[in-house]
C-alpha cells in the first residue's frame, strides 16, 4: 500500500469537513540550550509566540514537545520536533498520521536564507532549497506538495561559513526588530487556519 493509499484508509472516517477544520503546524529547530536564539531555530521561536498568544503550553510528547489550541472553530496543534533539524521528517510524519491531519492542513515554519531578514513568505509547495530540515520531510512524506512558511534571515555570511550563520545567535539588532515580526508571523499562521491559503499569500506574503 503506498502513503497515500495508506493515508485515504486512515481518515476514511473522518468526514472532509473534520478533517479541514485540524491543522498541524510544525517549528523547525534543534533542541538544546545552545540552539535555543540561534537563526536556525526561527521555527521553534515563532511557535512559542503562537503558543503564548493563545495561552496553549508545550509538553513533551513522543517525537516533539506539542501545544494545541482552538481559535475560530479550528484546532491548531503545534509541534517542536525533537528529533534534530536534520530528521525533522520521521517526527512530521507521525504526528501527522496520529492526529489524521490532512497534508494540506500542514505547515512547517523554517528559515531562509535566500530572502531578507524578517520578510514572511508562504507556499503551498516547492523544493527544499538546500533546506536539510525540508529535505528530509519532503522524503518522509514522498512530496513536495505541502505547505510551508519561511522566514527569512538574510544571507550576511562570507563564502563557506553558511552553517555557522544559521547556527549562530541573532544580533542585537535582529533580535529588536523580532519583537515586531514574531506577532505578525503568529497571525500568518492562524490565517493559514482561518482565511486559507490563497487569502493569508495575499495578506501576508513579502510583508
Amino acid at each position: 500500500m503506498n502513503w497515500y493509499s495508506f493515508l485515504k484508509n486512515l481518515f476514511k472516517k473522518e468526514t472532509k469537513e473534520d478533517l479541514m477544520k485540524k491543522f498541524l503546524i510544525v517549528g523547525l529547530g534543534n533542541i538544546g540550550e545552545k540552539y535555543e536564539n540561534t537563526r536556525h531555530n526561527i521555527g521553534f521561536k515563532i511557535l512559542d509566540e503562537l503558543a503564548e498568544e493563545h495561552k496553549a503550553s508545550f509538553e513533551t510528547e513522543k517525537l516533539g514537545d506539542i501545544a494545541t489550541f482552538r481559535f475560530k472553530g479550528r484546532t491548531f496543534i503545534l509541534l517542536k520536533p525533537s528529533t534534530y533539524m536534520n530528521l525533522s521528517g520521521k517526527a512530521v510524519k507521525y504526528w501527522m498520521i496520529k492526529e489524521k491531519i490532512a497534508i494540506d492542513n500542514i505547515l512547517v515554519v523554517t528559515d531562509d536564507l535566500n530572502i531578507d531578514f524578517g520578510t514572511i513568505r508562504l507556499k503551498a509547495k516547492g523544493s527544499d532549497g538546500g533546506h536539510n530540515g525540508l529535505k528530509d520531510i519532503q522524503e518522509k512524506l514522498n512530496t513536495t506538495k505541502y505547505p510551508r512558511f519561511r522566514f527569512g534571515v538574510g544571507a550576511s555570511f562570507s563564502k563557506g561559513r553558511q552553517v555557522d550563520f544559521v547556527l549562530s545567535e541573532w544580533s542585537k539588532e535582529e533580535t529588536s526588530q523580532l519583537i515586531e515580526r514574531l506577532p505578525v508571523s503568529a497571525k500568518l499562521i492562524t490565517s493559514f487556519g482561518t482565511a486559507g491559503m490563497a487569502n493569508t499569500m495575499s495578506a501576508f506574503n513579502g510583508k
